[in-house]
């Protein structure tokens, strides 16, 4: 900025209106009156901080640069005088003071020692909207609850009289070094829960040595995120955007990026599910879209975010836009969002470097399949696809036994999603300790069932018997040869 004025509260107060509207945002002021027809949130927000500070209600959806970058200078009034600052500064008096409430209320972190322990202090402390935002899942919710079942109806085959005095839960991930096999899921809008959101992520996941997806609908500007973790490795999530060229632009962006190693191409996502307990729930908040600047409004289908977070996403995605992707980045290609042997095979054919196993945490299609059963598909019907490329899984994982299951049958790393959205509720400290809790239970796990690192685990560790009679034993369904007689 090229001066440094500074205004006082009672200045600022004055200028509460639509048609002369400042607001403060870390202490700069202001002018958006110009801006208010275009505010992808609408009057309510300008109404609710005209003329004082909107500093947390802005930062909860939105980066602090955002303003710098679309406000023309003349928008900048100068700075906060703060020393005029007096109770009569309502609206930050206010919400510091509820924000004081809030963390006091909050479960200690050093109480949690689970992972379902996360989900139940950000029921608690989140707002109403983004537990549902977060927690809901497509129609009946079977698959989400599924993806957690399925791995308890599978059993260990300890081997005892093993030396396991030490051990090392150590792999790789597409070459990159982890500490643990974990990455966490790319999700949207990390923001709601805490005002760090997935830059708070960016942060445990240099300091646990695991990897982070960071998704196209991050809260966060990409280098904003980058920038948290200097030197550390980092995957980025793509939903194919029915504007091509802008796909295009983000792909050569990233590309250009060294901390970006791979992309994970979101192949399930034709659709968005009907989530209704995110519909149930009125927008009381402003929640934009970071990737269309539109703003999630309740209409008479609902209060949902999932319609809005999906709007840009083109439905026309084939195999061969691989090929197109291809022209664009000398990068990995791995494919998330596999559900069948079928798909599978596909993947090996168009030569794509890995596969993401996952029904999307059940949140679009209910009744896909959880992935711990797609991994005993893959070995019935396509066992050369864990020769060919990596294969990965996500959905339904609290415990560390979970991990090690899925690495039993073949899985080369697994990945966390909801779980890590919940730990948010702590910001970087609550990521790194869910990282914490799990690599110990996985270590136990381990131990007691006689391996001391990840080159032993095979399938003869755990039984399947319980499931291995819902797993299709060949590409065929019984009634493929079935056809519709014509009406008469």
């Amino acid at each position: 900025m090229e001066f440094q004025k500074l205004i006082s509260t009672q200045e600022i107060k004055k200028h509460n209106h639509t048609q002369d509207c400042w607001i403060v945002i870390e202490d700069a002021v202001w002018d958006v009156t110009a801006f208010a027809p275009e505010h992808p949130g609408g009057a309510n927000f300008l109404l609710k901080y005209g003329g004082h500070d909107a500093t947390k209600g802005y930062s909860e959806y939105h980066s602090p640069s955002v303003v710098k970058d679309n406000l023309p200078l003349e928008c900048f009034k100068g700075n906060l005088d703060r020393s005029t600052i007096d109770s009569s500064w309502a609206p930050v008096v206010a919400e510091n003071a509820a924000l004081k409430v809030e963390e006091g209320e909050k479960t200690p972190l050093s109480s949690i020692i689970n992972a379902y322990d996360f989900e139940e202090a950000a029921q608690k402390h989140a707002s109403k909207k983004t537990f549902a935002f977060y927690s809901t899942a497509a129609t009946d919710c079977w698959s989400r609850d599924m993806n957690q079942e399925m791995y308890k109806r599978i059993w260990f085959r300890p081997r005892v009289m093993k030396d396991v005095t030490n051990i090392d839960t150590s792999t790789t991930m597409l070459g990159i070094p982890l500490a643990v096999p974990l990455f966490i899921c790319p999700t949207g809008l990390a923001k709601m829960i805490h005002p760090d959101g997935e830059k708070a992520l960016a942060r445990a996941a240099k300091s646990t040595g695991i990897l982070e997806i960071l998704s196209t609908s991050a809260s966060h500007p990409l280098p904003d995120i980058l920038s948290e973790a200097p030197n550390h490795p980092f995957l980025f999530q793509l939903y194919m955007n029915k504007d091509r060229q802008k796909s295009a632009s983000l792909i050569k962006q990233v590309s250009a990026n060294p901390q970006i190693r791979a992309i994970f191409l979101t192949v399930d996502a034709a659709g968005r599910g009907k989530r209704e307990s995110d519909e149930r729930l009125a927008v009381d908040e402003i929640v934009i879209n970071p990737v269309t600047g539109q703003r999630a409004e309740t209409d008479k289908k609902g209060g949902g975010l999932t319609r809005m977070m999906g709007s840009y996403i083109d439905q026309s995605l084939t195999w061969e836009d691989i090929k197109w992707i291809r022209t664009l980045t000398d990068l990995p290609i791995v494919l998330k969002g596999i559900t069948n042997a079928e798909d599978a095979k596909m993947a090996m054919q168009y030569g794509v470097e890995g596969i993401i196993l996952s029904n999307h945490g059940g949140r679009n299609l209910d009744y896909a399949p959880p992935a711990i059963l797609l991994l005993l598909e893959m070995h019935k019907c396509c066992p050369d696809v864990f020769e060919r490329m990596e294969v990965f899984v996500d959905g339904g994982i609290r415990r560390g036994g979970d991990i090690v299951k899925a690495m039993c049958l073949g899985a080369k790393a697994v990945g966390i999603g909801r779980t890590f959205l919940y730990s948010l509720n702590y910001g970087t400290e609550g990521a790194e300790h869910l990282v914490e809790i799990l690599k110990d239970e996985m270590e136990s796990v381990m131990k007691l069932i006689g391996v001391k690192n990840l080159s032993e685990v095979h399938p003869g560790l755990v039984n399947t018997l319980d499931v291995d009679h819902l797993v299709p034993s060949t590409p065929d369904h019984p009634y493929a040869k079935w056809r519709p007689q014509p009406r008469l």
